[in-house]
């Protein structure tokens, strides 16, 4: 196979118990949540899949299988770039598991099946800016977002110069990321959870983003020497990138959204 093609892993799991979207509609299986008429999970694998640089798409969840069994998703079960990894746990052993179980090779794009706005240009801006980078995050400037859907919600990181919300892309580039990775899982697996991430980063660090000193690419560049890898922030320029359906409030933003796209006329 060509090295240059991506592989991707897709997250399609869900946390422990009832989930409340999936409950709302139904049905046990979030990333099976329709918005509008199609399910999310077929939305975001049909636009990787029709990528030409596509060369392995491995979808991690709770008995994956089941997927295939939904009418709009069987077709996925056909296409010999599909794999599945029965992913227990945390997200960060679900991705871990799912490299050493499936022998996955560098790099590696992670996503998750709510990502329904997920386009090519996000995945080319996105690839683009995290080339080279042993971990890539992506994340969108509050600015972006609230321009084009004002008053929306999101969790705002804040920094020197801006504020961001993270979209879920990411790149692991390299060994570099299993590292970061194990960190990261490590800080899961503790009660207080905020403490660990001081002590993986540095209060020093935590500091110069509290008091707003550090800029994001700044900020992001000490995590990066902390752990001896290299990382990138890539902010990108498509306010959708940050909207994921994870609760009813983002599902009736999205169906709005694709509603209002059906009504625009033809290039």
């Amino acid at each position: 196979m060509n090295d240059t093609r991506l592989t991707i892993i897709l997250l399609a799991g869900q946390r422990p118990g009832v989930d409340p979207l999936a409950s709302h509609f139904g049905i046990e299986r979030k990333a099976l949540v329709p918005v509008a008429g199609r399910p999310m999970l077929d939305r975001v694998a049909q636009t990787l899949l029709k990528r030409d640089d596509v060369g392995r798409l491995v979808i991690v969840g709770q008995a994956p299988e089941g997927f295939f069994e939904h009418p709009q998703t069987r077709w996925l079960r056909g296409d010999p770039r599909v794999e599945t990894h029965d992913g227990p746990g945390s997200i960060v052993e679900a991705i871990l598991g799912a490299i050493a179980a499936r022998g996955l090779q560098w790099p590696i794009l992670v996503t998750t099946a709510d990502n329904v706005l997920l386009s090519n240009a996000m995945v080319d801006a996105f690839v683009a800016g995290a080339a080279g980078a042993d971990i890539g995050v992506a994340l969108v400037e509050r600015r972006t977002l609230e321009a084009a859907y004002p008053g929306n919600k999101r969790t705002w990181l804040r920094f020197r110069g801006g504020a961001y919300s993270g979209a879920n892309l990411f790149w692991l580039g390299g060994s570099g990321a299993e590292k970061a990775l194990g960190v990261w899982r490590g800080i899961e697996q503790q009660r207080k959870k905020a403490r660990a991430v001081l002590g993986a980063f540095g209060y020093g660090l935590a500091l110069l983003i509290g008091l707003r000193i550090a800029s994001l690419d700044q900020a992001i560049a000490i995590a990066g020497r902390r752990l001896g890898i290299r990382a990138k922030a890539v902010v990108l320029p498509q306010a959708e990138a940050c909207i994921d359906v994870d609760k009813l409030s983002d599902h009736e933003l999205v169906e709005a959204i694709f509603a209002a796209r059906t009504l625009l006329p033809p290039n």
